[in-house]
């Protein structure tokens, strides 16, 4: 069997079929459907979202890219790409994909506070590697996701009150561009891309790495309190007052649960309802245990993990699974969450209320988020005050239940609704995508600079703009 055989029979079209035989001839390593390769380099974080590329080219560095965005030019393909198997949107169908995982160098500059990853690095790494000297890069609520992928998207972490986005650290990315051409991009350099690769996710290139600057955080006073269902009322109701009081030291959020009755969870929230106030803490801890004091003496917590934890333990902050789940997510963004959108809430997902999500979180922005630093970005939304978000777990006996679920806590929040999304947590693709997660303005502007560094449009990614 050859690199181009394909243990599936695969029928490609001819055009396919010649630009993958041209990549592998030109020395670019190229899999095909049926190989271990091709299994390992395609597999995503939600099995919902399986991903089926024409082939799969293991990028070495920028010159296999810029190969394979050259030849897909002239063959008339589609490129997407992937990093950590996070964020999967789309089939990926007839396209060829660049998965960037072996680009996995981390290269941490204490004396100066600022980092060099590459694009298949996840945040773990960095976290670890910066842990040494007391710095941070601006992590997401997981760990387990992608640096560059995450901050393509903005980034909104469990300090995003106190430090910003984390695509507002990033001092240069280098990217292949759609027309295969590769670049180092800054602020100074190319205002253009680097206002357009923070918040566009992939509209414009393929990112190989990114350089970001750290903060000095060695320390949190974080954790989560998790409540009995019986006591989401008070828990909720005086968490959505409790945010109007809260300084940009804190980054909350409050997420009702209904966990499965299985040994991976914590044995006082299996097979039933709870409620998890997430509290994140940067400044001194004896201030923040005051902070979080109006909500621990509500009622006797079932877990209590709020403590002064290394940074590097960020994750244990919202504790998200790793584990690939079939997961149904959506997405919405608050103008509000006073008392009436909390009782509203309990109303539709409480523990009185028949709902098949198994996390339903609202999570307080504003605070430094809003403040672009003087470097505006494709990021489009900083304004909004709250997000929304809902997931639940796609067994197939409940799928339809689930999802109509969905809807129906969504359109039960609409006096609080507001335009736009976030890129990282919008679960679409395409116009679609590109219509929430934008204003018209920044479309067009997206749309204006693919043209210019994608005439070709073969960035996948780009199609929202594009179309």
């Amino acid at each position: 069997m050859t690199i181009l055989s394909s243990p599936t029979g695969a029928d490609y079209r001819p055009a396919t079929a010649a630009a993958v035989h041209a990549l592998a001839d030109s020395g670019v390593p190229v899999h095909l459907p049926g190989t271990e390769a091709y299994a390992a380099l395609t597999g995503t974080s939600n099995l919902t979202k399986a991903i089926r590329p024409a082939a799969v080219v293991a990028a070495r560095g920028a010159d296999d890219i810029s190969s394979t965005l050259r030849l897909a030019a002239t063959a008339g393909l589609r490129v997407a790409v992937q990093g950590t198997g996070h964020g999967a949107t789309e089939t990926m169908q007839d396209a060829i994909l660049v998965s960037t995982v072996a680009l996995d160098e981390v290269t941490v500059h204490a004396d100066r506070r600022w980092a060099r990853i590459g694009a298949g690095v996840k945040w773990a790494a960095v976290l670890e590697a910066c842990a040494p000297y007391g710095l941070a890069g601006l992590a997401g609520s997981s760990p387990d996701v992608g640096v560059v992928g995450y901050l393509t998207g903005g980034g909104l972490g469990p300090v995003a009150r106190t430090h910003g986005l984390a695509s507002d650290t990033v001092r240069a990315f280098e990217v292949v561009t759609g027309d295969g051409v590769a670049r180092r991009v800054t602020a100074t350099s190319h205002p253009d891309l680097f206002w357009g690769l923070r918040g566009g996710k992939g509209t414009l290139g393929i990112v190989t790495a990114v350089e970001i600057d750290l903060v000095e955080q060695a320390t949190l006073y974080a954790g989560a309190l998790w409540f009995d269902g019986s006591d989401a009322a008070a828990v909720v109701r005086t968490w959505s007052q409790w945010c109007e009081l809260l300084p940009e030291e804190g980054t909350t959020s409050i997420a009702v649960m209904r966990l499965p009755d299985m040994p991976i969870f914590p044995e006082p929230l299996r097979g039933k309802t709870s409620v998890s106030v997430r509290f994140a803490w940067t400044g001194d801890p004896a201030v923040g245990e005051e902070m979080i004091r109006a909500i621990r003496c509500l009622a006797s917590p079932l877990i209590d993990t709020v403590q002064v934890m290394p940074y590097a333990a960020l994750g244990a902050v919202h504790t998200d699974p790793i584990d690939p789940m079939p997961l149904h997510e959506q997405h919405s963004l608050l103008h509000s969450f006073g008392l009436d959108a909390a009782d509203r809430l309990l109303e539709l997902v409480g523990p009185d209320a028949q709902c098949a999500q198994a996390m339903v979180e609202v999570r307080q922005l504003g605070g430094k988020v809003r403040d672009d630093r003087g470097v505006p970005s494709a990021f489009a939304h900083r304004d909004a005050a709250f997000s929304l978000f809902t997931l639940g777990v796609m067994i197939p006996e409940i799928a339809q239940i689930v999802t109509r679920d969905t809807a129906r806590v969504h359109t039960g929040m609409t006096p609080w609704l507001r335009e736009g999304g976030l890129p990282n947590f919008t679960d679409t693709a395409g116009p679609q995508w590109a219509e929430r997660v934008f204003t018209p303005e920044v479309a067009r502007r997206l749309q204006a600079l693919s043209m210019v560094y994608d005439p070709d449009a073969v960035l996948l990614s780009a199609r929202g703009v594009r179309s």
